[in-house]
Formats: C-alpha cells, sequence, structure tokens
C-alpha cells in the first residue's frame, strides 16, 4: 500500500541578504533555500460536499487563519471544484522558528489536492497561488532548493552539498512581521552573486537584530559556537550548523543542554513532496 501521508519538510536559509523595500512595503531579498528532512505530515481525505475542514486542533491558529485551510480554500475557489477534503496534520516543526513550517504545509496542500481532486494545474500555477499566501510557498511547490530573489518568488535551482544539520529550537517565537519592522533592521545590504555565495560569502542580516531582542536566540547561537558555525534561519528563532556526517551531528545533540530542544537532519536539494506526489503519479496510471 503507499503511504497516505503527504510530507511538508522544514526549510533553512543558508543566508539571507535585505537588499531593498517595495512601494508597497514588501522586502527585498537575497537568499538561498535548502530543505531538510525534517517533515509535518498531512493526510487528506476528498469530501464531495464541497466542505474543507482542519481535523488537528493547533495551538494559538484558529482553522480559518491557518494557511494550510486557506490555501485548499484558495485552491479550490480557483478551480470551480465542487470537491472539499478533511485534512489532518501530525505537527514536527516549530511555528516562529523560521522553518517555514505553515508555508510548507501550504504547499503540500496545493500541491497534494491538485493531484487528488484532479485539477492539472502546473507547478508555476500552483507557486503563483501559493505567493498569495506567503512569500515561502513557491520554493516548496517547486520542491527544488533554489537561489531566491525579489520577496522570494524568483528562483532559481542550486545544487548544493547535502550535509547533515544540527537544528536547535530556542523557546521562543519570532514573529517575521515584526523582525522586519524594527528600524535597524540592515535594508540595504550588499546585492550578492551566486560564485561569491559558494565561496562562503553571505550572512543573514536579521541576525544582530534577532539575538538582542531574544536572548534564547543569543544563548543557543553561543552554545552552538563552539561545536560548528551556527546560522540562524529566517527571522528566527531556529539555528542551525552543518555536520560532516549525522554521528557527528548527533554527538554534539546528545549535549544539548536539557531545557533545550533540537534535531538531526540531512540537508536535501529535492523535497520529499516531489517524491511522494510520484508515488501518487504513478499509481494513478497504473490503476487507468
Amino acid at each position: 500500500m503507499l503511504p497516505m501521508s503527504w510530507p511538508a519538510p522544514a526549510k533553512i536559509n543558508l543566508f539571507l541578504h535585505i537588499t531593498g523595500r517595495r512601494a508597497d512595503g514588501y522586502h527585498l531579498l537575497q537568499t538561498v533555500f535548502q530543505f531538510v528532512g525534517c517533515c509535518d505530515e498531512l493526510d487528506f481525505a476528498i469530501r464531495e460536499d464541497g466542505l474543507i475542514r482542519r481535523l488537528t486542533e493547533i495551538d494559538g491558529v484558529a482553522e480559518a487563519d491557518d494557511l494550510t485551510v486557506r490555501a485548499a480554500r484558495s485552491l479550490q475557489q480557483l478551480a470551480g471544484t465542487s470537491l472539499g477534503a478533511d485534512i489532518h496534520i501530525n505537527k514536527q516543526l516549530p511555528m516562529g522558528g523560521g522553518l517555514g513550517g505553515g508555508s510548507s504545509d501550504a504547499a503540500t496542500t496545493l500541491v497534494a489536492l491538485n493531484q487528488l481532486w484532479g485539477l492539472g494545474f502546473s507547478v508555476d500555477q500552483l507557486a503563483e497561488l501559493g505567493l498569495k499566501l506567503g512569500a515561502d510557498v513557491p520554493v516548496f511547490v517547486h520542491g527544488q532548493a533554489a537561489w531566491a530573489e525579489g520577496v522570494g518568488e524568483n528562483l532559481q535551482p542550486i545544487e548544493l552539498g547535502e550535509p547533515w544539520f544540527l537544528v536547535l529550537i530556542p523557546p521562543c517565537h519570532v514573529a517575521t512581521a515584526e523582525i522586519f519592522a524594527i528600524p535597524e533592521l540592515t535594508r540595504d545590504a550588499q546585492s550578492l552573486k551566486m560564485p561569491a555565495f559558494l565561496e562562503g560569502q553571505g550572512q543573514n542580516v536579521c541576525e544582530e537584530v534577532v539575538r538582542k531582542r531574544f536572548p534564547e536566540v543569543d544563548e543557543a547561537m553561543n552554545w552552538l559556537s563552539q561545536h560548528g558555525q551556527p546560522r540562524m534561519s529566517g527571522t528566527g528563532a531556529c539555528v542551525f550548523a552543518p555536520f560532516a556526517n549525522e554521528a557527528d551531528a548527533n554527538l554534539v545533540l546528545q549535549q544539548l543542554p536539557g531545557r533545550w530542544r533540537g534535531f538531526v537532519a540531512k540537508g536535501l536539494n529535492r523535497s520529499p513532496l516531489l517524491d511522494r506526489l510520484a508515488l501518487e503519479t504513478h499509481s494513478g496510471e497504473r490503476t487507468v
């Protein structure tokens, strides 16, 4: 039997520059997205009555505000379909952690329901719809590690090494909108070329202001710096460091202070969502 769950992987930002601001207030970014093999898992039961329901309670997130539900309803409206879905979310990724969990859940919903409802929208069409939900949604829809510019929607696939990452989850929630509203945030970072990034250049310009306002992030960065080269993902709060192999990453994880949480996962250039979609597609072909 094919697995029923659809993965919604985490992402990390290997660097993040803010290079300007548009007239509408959105920030212009440069970043590199890579996936890591820690995922939320979503299950979809198709309904004939058009209702879309989230069957999982998520603390602090009302059903109507959940990006997963909003994604399903946006896709339903665009397609004009009479089908609906019951959605169950096995939530593993922290909220407010900079790992893109909500955006990834939304992207997985778009990809899965496009297949399960038999809609036939292209990847680009789904990504365009996803951009209206959040700037990170398109990269999850495309499912490839990417160099990103604009507000995050201009994507160029990139091949990267796939190390093992130790990701720490400080006990705080960092809201992206709050960080982007800080006056002293650097908004004129130098534009970077891909070869320069591949040579090791680039930083996360949000790191300094987040560390000043969230001592838990600063503490995690300081601790992890004893074992590797820590970076913050997105606007935080999660911080990570790459390791050559799983054993080395787990060795450091075992030394993590008891009050903190963390996990070890492999860096991925290809999202496991694409593999799950391929299973569904091939299954449909076999039953025709």
